[in-house]
C-alpha cells in the first residue's frame, strides 16, 4: 500500500495542477504555467533557502526555481557563481528556468542574499 501512495504522490507532483507547498504560515505556492517545463527539476525558494540545496539533472535537463517565499520577504535570484546564468529578481510566485547542456557541478547563490547557496549537478 505504501508503494501505491508514493506513486500517487509522485504523479500529483508532476500533474497539470502541479504545486509546491507555500510559506510556513500556510497557503500554497502554485507553480506558474510557464514554469511547468516537462522533466524540469523544481527548486523552491523559501525562508531564505533553496530547497533542495542540491539537485541532479541529466545533460540537457532544465532546473526551474520558484519563489515560494512569504510576500513580505524580499525578491531573490538564482545566479551562477561562475557567471553561467542569472535570473532576474523573482518576487513571490515568480519562476525562472535554465537548461544545463553539459555535465558538471554548478554552484549558485542569490545575488542580494549571498548566504543563500545551492548546487546543480549535471550528469
Amino acid at each position: 500500500m505504501a508503494t501505491g501512495l508514493v506513486a500517487v504522490v509522485a504523479f500529483a507532483c508532476f500533474s497539470e495542477r502541479a504545486q509546491v507547498t507555500g510559506p510556513p504560515a500556510g497557503g500554497e505556492c502554485l507553480v506558474p504555467l510557464e514554469a511547468r517545463v516537462p522533466g524540469s527539476v523544481l527548486v523552491v525558494v523559501r525562508d531564505f533557502t533553496f530547497e533542495p540545496a542540491e539537485v541532479r539533472v541529466r545533460a540537457g535537463g532544465t532546473v526551474t526555481w520558484v519563489n515560494c517565499a512569504d510576500p513580505s520577504e524580499p525578491a531573490h535570484t538564482s545566479t551562477a557563481d561562475g557567471g553561467g546564468w542569472s535570473s532576474p529578481l523573482l518576487a513571490t510566485g515568480q519562476a525562472f528556468s535554465h537548461v544545463f547542456p553539459a555535465s558538471g557541478s554548478f554552484p549558485y547563490h542569490c545575488e542580494p542574499h549571498p548566504f543563500m547557496t545551492g548546487r546543480v549537478v549535471v550528469e
